[in-house]
């Protein structure tokens, strides 16, 4: 059984990558989890339709602010379609640590923020290019 807080989650929450905002970003979608406070805001840009950059910002617990910070790594180099496939189970392994019930919406988070993105990047193609 993996720990409460692995040491990818605690790494991830002390050290997080691609914290930032990005100018100009194609996809930026903030989420807000009313239970808790959390708050975070995905950016993404593409070159030829691949994730050539990546950014989060936001105010939120150990749990999504890990992942956050590992969610922009998992999707460097992925193409549209490919993000549509990390699922919620994908996002939870890559934390490597037992996420409870009441805090699975912490660490979904910032996939939330990643779908909502998608779907307003999809519906709105002429100012996608």
């Amino acid at each position: 059984m993996p720990a409460l807080y692995s040491d990818i989650l605690l790494d991830h929450f002390r050290h997080p990558r691609n914290y930032g905002s990005l100018a100009a970003p194609d996809i930026s979608n903030e989420q807000f989890n009313p239970l808790c406070g959390d708050r975070i805001r995905l950016e993404l840009k593409f070159d030829q339709l691949r994730v050539s950059e990546a950014r989060f910002k936001g105010d939120g617990c150990a749990i999504s602010t890990a992942a956050a910070s590992l969610l922009t790594e998992l999707v460097l180099g992925e193409d549209v379609e490919e993000l549509t496939n990390i699922s919620d189970a994908q996002l939870i392994s890559a934390l490597e640590s037992n996420i409870q019930p009441a805090r699975l919406q912490c660490a979904l988070l910032p996939l939330q923020a990643l779908r909502e993105g998608l779907k307003n990047y999809r519906t709105n193609p002429l100012e996608n290019q």
